[in-house]
């Protein structure tokens, strides 16, 4: 077999492998399933075993067999170090691509502000962010580096910890039932409260159902009220004056700082910790390139003076 023909073939057992299925594995090398069915029996004929044991209806669930199983980890490192090796010729032209996984509430409310100053620093890396509000895959997809928000830990994943933060209730300082600008216990109950659906399928992340209780309020109901998936837009609708926002304390800085939003309680110790961070992730080996290390000291660099400004 060609040594073209047999990468590709290693390439769709190795999707196939990691999605269980041929239909996803075809989606992620834009091929069609059959075709990636006709890579996989290739490569069984040319090394003489079975690689998965198709079940379900048209054969469209894989479970791979032992053989499988004990090369799969050999493969995908083969393939991080190839990977690995044309992000260094990258590195060594004369212009590199840098690209950037994150979220899009933290790239447009935090990393945006502040990105021309790397591109000052760093004129000749150019900067792709992707916003993807799906959990990237750094096997199957090709990042640099990226910003993840959970505990820090992920499998084949360099994770430097970023910054903390907690939550809170923000308004718009003209929402209409303010006073003074406080909110009074009466005028809390009749505020519409804007849900942050963004991270709903965390049991850990606060909801508005915590923080009421936990602040004296456990007879406010939470079942009414505005409902929206993604943080940023959460902040846009109080910054237009549709209710109260339970806000992420980094995600909302520069919107505080520029009076679009206000605390509108005079107790500001009422907010929740989380227990989850942001991190700078990327796979191992990949801190050795210097596009991804001036990145990652950069964002450091950042992510010290901001916390520091937020404390002060």
């Amino acid at each position: 077999m060609p040594a073209p023909t047999h990468l590709n073939a290693l390439r769709a057992f190795e999707a196939a492998a990691r999605h269980q299925s041929f239909s996803e594995a075809a989606i992620e090398l834009s091929v069609t399933p059959a075709a990636v069915g006709q890579q996989v029996r290739s490569l069984e004929a040319l090394l003489g075993v079975s690689l998965f044991i198709r079940i379900g209806s048209g054969a469209n669930r894989l479970i791979l067999t032992d053989a499988a199983q004990a090369a799969l980890p050999y493969i995908q490192e083969g393939f991080d170090r190839l990977n690995f090796g044309l992000a260094c010729l990258k590195d060594d032209s004369r212009r590199s691509s840098l690209t950037v996984a994150l979220s899009p509430a933290f790239a447009s409310k935090w990393l945006l502000p502040r990105i021309e100053r790397f591109q000052q620093a760093y004129p000749t890396i150019n900067v792709l962010l992707d916003t993807n509000p799906r959990s990237v895959d750094f096997k199957s997809q090709h990042f640099d580096i990226g910003v993840r928000y959970g505990s820090g830990d992920w499998v084949g994943l360099i994770a430097i910890h970023l910054m903390d933060e907690v939550i809170f209730p923000v308004c718009s300082p003209n929402f209409r039932l303010l006073q003074n600008g406080i909110l009074e216990r009466e005028a809390l109950e009749k505020s519409t409260l804007i849900h942050d659906l963004s991270m709903a399928e965390d049991h850990d992340y606060p909801t508005w159902r915590m923080w009421l209780d936990a602040s004296g309020y456990e007879h406010i109901a939470t079942g009414n009220g505005l409902r929206v998936t993604s943080s940023a837009e959460v902040l846009q609708a109080a910054i237009e004056g549709h209710g109260l926002a339970l806000a992420r304390s980094v995600i909302v800085h520069d919107d505080l700082a520029a009076g679009r939003l206000m605390r509108p309680f005079v107790d500001k110790g009422l907010e929740c910790p989380l227990t989850q961070a942001y991190y700078l992730v990327y796979k191992e080996g990949f801190g050795e390139l210097a596009k991804v290390r001036n990145f990652r000291d950069w964002l450091l660099a950042e992510a010290r003076n901001f916390s520091q400004v937020s404390e002060s």
